[in-house]
Parts: structure tokens; sequence; C-alpha cells
């Protein structure tokens, strides 16, 4: 199956196991297979979330921008012949920073380049965006993992 952006939500689903509520990415704009890719994530106050983090102050957990994070890398790594139906699993996450917060209204552009890959094994370097200010960023380390089966 030859993989191209831009990729819709149904089209990411194909790719990665991730559903809601936890698929946290809606659209990947840009895709290099195996090296890079961009999604967006339209942060809005239905958010499961935002009900109880934090009432009246609504404010995106940074361990769920680090996921979405994840998960467009997942995107450029699963999207690889040899990875198709497979699972991405982190490995470990290297000096991350969160530099402002993300609230409802807000679009991530969110950016991982994958920076090292050995067999099922890497490493990426992401960055979360809002307006074009970087408002998180660090490393992500994973894993690949045999999958039951492709995630139509």
């Amino acid at each position: 199956m030859e993989i191209k952006a831009p990729l819709d939500i149904m089209q990411i689903q194909e790719i990665i196991p991730h559903r809601y509520p936890f698929l946290l990415i809606d659209k990947i704009e840009e895709l290099e297979l195996g090296k890079r890719a961009v999604g967006i994530k339209n942060v809005t106050v239905n958010e499961p979330f935002f009900q109880g983090h934090f009432p009246g102050f609504p404010v995106m957990p940074g361990v769920l921008i680090v996921e979405a994070l994840a998960q467009v890398g997942a995107v450029a790594m699963l999207s690889m012949e040899e990875h198709q139906g497979k699972i991405g699993l982190f490995a470990g996450i290297d000096e991350f920073r969160f530099k402002d917060q993300v609230k409802p209204g807000d679009t991530l552009v969110l950016e991982v380049e994958l920076t090292r890959v050995r067999g099922t094994v890497g490493k990426g370097h992401g960055r979360a965006l809002v307006n074009g200010k970087v408002v998180a960023e660090g490393g992500l380390m994973f894993a690949l993992t045999a999958g039951n089966k492709t995630h139509s």
C-alpha cells in the first residue's frame, strides 16, 4: 500500500491503532516515510480531558501533547511497508520541555523527525507549535512490536 500525505483521519486510522478518545491527531500534512511527519490536532473544548484538567481553566495535559507527537512519529514509521500492521510503543522521553499552555481553540502543529532507526527501535525529535510558537519539544524513543491485524 503506497501512502502519501495529506492523510485524513480515516487514513490515519488505517496506519495506527489509536481510537477515540486516545487518537490525538486529526490530519497528517507532510510525510516522508521513515524520516519525518507533520500532523495537526485541532484542540476543542469538547476534548474529554478538559472535564478534569482543569475545571474553569482548561489546559491540554503535557503528556497528551507528547502522546500526540508520538502518534505523528508512529505514522512516519508505520507507513513504511515493512512496518505496516505493527504497533509503536514508547521506550522513553528525553529532555522534554513544555514552554506554553495549549487551550481550547488552539491548532497544534506536531512535527516529528526520526533521528535514528535501527530495526524496530528508534529515536526522534518532536516539536509542538501553536501559531508558529514552540509550546513543547524534546526527544522520543520507541519500539515497534507485532500487531495482530491491520488497523482499519
